[in-house]
């Protein structure tokens, strides 16, 4: 499975951004489709993710403030960020997995840069 993300970039705090990231590939079966994220000398954390029948998850940091959901039709999965804040700066990874199995042994997106200001 290969996954192509898009969004991200420079905003102020309090301000949104919006993550998208398609999947393409042999996709079949249950699956989980989340955003993770690596701030500067930290280790990746799972900030979201949803299945395919939109069960969903959410780090306790990003509750109430970041939305994930998902258009199964275009197998891409979104992340919706308000009340952003200067700890949100971070790489974020799309992750694509099949159910039972761990993230770690998933697909990656190539990462995309969200930095937040002050």
């Amino acid at each position: 499975v290969q996954l192509q993300a898009s969004g991200g970039g420079l905003v102020q705090a309090g301000g949104s951004l919006r993550l998208s990231c398609a999947a393409s590939g042999r996709i079949f079966g249950g699956n989980v489709m989340g955003w993770y994220r690596q701030g500067p000398g930290k280790q990746r954390e799972l900030v979201a993710h949803i299945t395919g029948g939109g069960s969903t998850n959410y780090a306790d940091s990003v509750k109430g403030r970041f939305t994930i959901s998902r258009d199964n039709a275009k197998n891409t999965v979104y992340l919706q960020m308000n009340s952003l804040k200067p700890e949100d700066t971070a790489v974020y990874y799309c992750n694509f997995r099949f159910l039972g199995t761990s993230a770690e042994f998933g697909s990656w997106g190539q990462g995309t840069q969200v930095t937040v200001s002050s």
